[in-house]
């Protein structure tokens, strides 16, 4: 029989780099969340080994990837393949969920 370990935790103590709170991680997936991030120009460019898949529950962003440029708010649901080049500019105080998949911890995952 496989892991049939459940994990609930209190996201309340989940560890946090400024806006992004990591929530929950297992050995395929991870959950993060981008809480209250304020307007911002484009970030730095950067490039994942991992698939990102993403919920816009408030704000506004563009996102930009590989010469395309998408708005994002609040109930937009969006994808960002791996090792895809890309970036957020930050229009409105922003809050998302995302997952990644395999999970961004295990990366070593930056800024």
């Amino acid at each position: 029989m496989g892991d049939t370990t459940i994990k609930k935790l209190d996201t309340a103590h989940s560890p946090k780099e400024g806006s992004e709170k990591f929530l929950v991680s297992g050995t395929h997936v991870s959950m993060r969340m981008w809480e209250n991030e304020p307007p911002t120009k484009n970030k730095p460019e950067v490039s994942r080994p991992y698939e990102t898949v993403g919920y816009v529950l408030k704000g506004k962003a563009e996102l930009h990837s590989e010469g395309q440029v998408v708005t994002l708010k609040a109930g937009d649901a969006y994808l960002v393949p791996k090792n895809a080049k890309h970036t957020y500019k930050i229009l409105e105080t922003f809050t998302a969920i995302e997952a990644t998949s395999p999970p961004s911890q295990v990366h070593g995952r930056e800024e």
